[in-house]
């Protein structure tokens, strides 16, 4: 029970690693020191470690520097946690009081300044007089150590402030006991998916990115087809299905026949899995991005309208972007125009919801974001083609439906279906109607019906 005791107090404590870490320092530079007494302070000469004023001032910015950068990291790590307690959750902060990377970097910068503070008080005379060459070494070799780990803690830092991060950190930890806890290997799969002909995800984690010509290859030489069970981007748990692997045409009667020209393995490989979704082949996610930041501008305690908008503008131009271009295809042929690669991709409505639905729930009893969803509807309809005409219908009809839901007098629900490209600022009812040509009466700006 008190080694138990002791483990549990490694694992969770922020303080007994980082003092650790110190200990070790104090005696590696009581043993260099020890050294250079013994060989009378020649093994470095002082070409290499300079005079002993120029070894006491390159001490002293070491010790300087060190004590600066153990505030930082303690400051970030504090930072950190608050961020985490105040976004996520409270019973996070364990997880990332115990982050080993932040031990390790604080007891480094401490073992660093506790060297430098021992090596100067052996420096003796100015100009002429004795270094301790050995201890001057390690007190270089521990900064640069320090600086390079200053980069990756700024780095792990960053990456754990994120949401992802922090649930990759709580998840990790708990599928690894999870794993650890049983000595038992997994049981074989069952069901719909237990045919063989399912290749699994090796790690769980977002798809990132599908080497495509590389699996159209492989299916080619297997005479098979591969199917892409995950759309580009999707959460894949570890040992779900990655592929389902069909006959191919010469096959057609030997169901077993592609699996066992394939491996699982090369295959999987071919599908990069991160951490979070990325902007590297998935389009959809710069969307998504937009999306979070337009529903929480307008939700409370923020409410920001004017921020919605401006992600309102950028969705706007990128769906104007693809109402006019070929969507990606679903199937990928090899040189013979054989289907090898199937997979599933966001179509046209699956874009257009993405984009508004979620607004348009969120922002109704918002006259800017009415306005500026109508002002960019009627738009995208004029430059769609009559096949993408039907999802931007939709929207429109739902969006005065909900209008008339959200107010009772008819004049808020005409102001509210206006299209105005800045919300309340450029719409027909709020701008001056611009007159060309008076004598044959055109007049620009003037309020269109509907």
């Amino acid at each position: 029970m008190p080694l138990t005791r002791f483990v549990h107090a490694v694992r969770s404590s922020l303080w007994l690693v980082p003092l650790l870490c110190v200990l070790a320092g104090v005696l590696v530079v009581l043993c260099t020191l020890w050294l250079d007494r013994r060989s009378g302070y020649t093994l470095v000469p002082l070409s290499v470690t300079g005079t002993p004023s120029d070894a006491q001032t390159t001490l002293s910015v070491f010790a300087t520097a060190m004590a600066s950068l153990t505030s930082l990291v303690l400051t970030v790590t504090l930072v950190v946690v608050q961020l985490a307690m105040g976004q996520f959750s409270p019973r996070i902060v364990g997880a990332l009081l115990s982050d080993r990377f932040s031990q390790l970097a604080i007891g480094l910068f401490g073992a660093t300044f506790v060297v430098a503070v021992l090596t100067l008080r052996e420096i003796r005379g100015s100009d002429t007089g004795t270094v301790p060459g050995v201890s001057m070494l390690l007190s270089h070799l521990l900064m640069a150590a320090s600086l390079v780990t200053l980069v990756l803690f700024v780095h792990h830092s960053g990456q754990t402030m994120r949401a992802s991060g922090l649930i990759d950190l709580v998840g990790d930890r708990t599928r690894d006991l999870i794993t650890s806890s049983s000595s038992a290997s997994p049981g074989p799969a069952t069901g719909p998916d237990a045919d063989g002909n399912v290749v699994p995800a090796r790690e769980p984690g977002n798809i990132v990115r599908v080497d495509r010509a590389g699996l159209v290859a492989a299916a080619r030489r297997a005479d098979c087809v591969l199917e892409l069970v995950p759309v580009v981007g999707d959460f894949v748990p570890g040992g779900a299905p990655l592929f389902r692997v069909h006959p191919g045409p010469g096959q057609a009667q030997d169901v077993a026949g592609p699996v066992s020209l394939l491996r699982a393995e090369d295959i999987a490989r071919l599908v990069l899995v991160g951490p979070e979704r990325v902007h590297a082949e998935d389009p959809s996610y710069g969307l998504r991005k937009l999306v979070d930041i337009a529903e929480r501008s307008i939700a409370q305690p923020f409410d920001d309208p004017t921020t919605t908008l401006q992600s309102l503008h950028r969705l706007h131009d990128l769906l104007r972007q693809l109402a006019v271009r070929p969507l990606p295809p679903g199937e990928h042929r090899d040189p013979d125009g054989v289907v090898r690669l199937v997979e599933r991709t966001l179509s046209w409505e699956g874009y257009v919801r993405l984009a508004f639905d979620e607004i348009r729930l969120a922002g109704t009893t918002s006259p800017q974001v009415t306005r500026r969803l109508c002002a960019a509807l009627h738009d995208l309809k004029g430059v769609a083609p009559p096949d993408r005409q039907a999802p931007l219908d939709r929207q429109l009809r739902l969006l005065t439906a909900a209008v008339h839901r959200a107010y009772d007098d008819e004049e808020d629900v005409t102001a509210a279906l206006t299209p105005d490209a800045e919300g309340i600022g450029s719409g027909a009812d709020v701008t001056t109607a611009v007159r060309l040509g008076t004598s044959a009466g055109v007049r620009l700006g003037a309020r269109v019906p509907g």
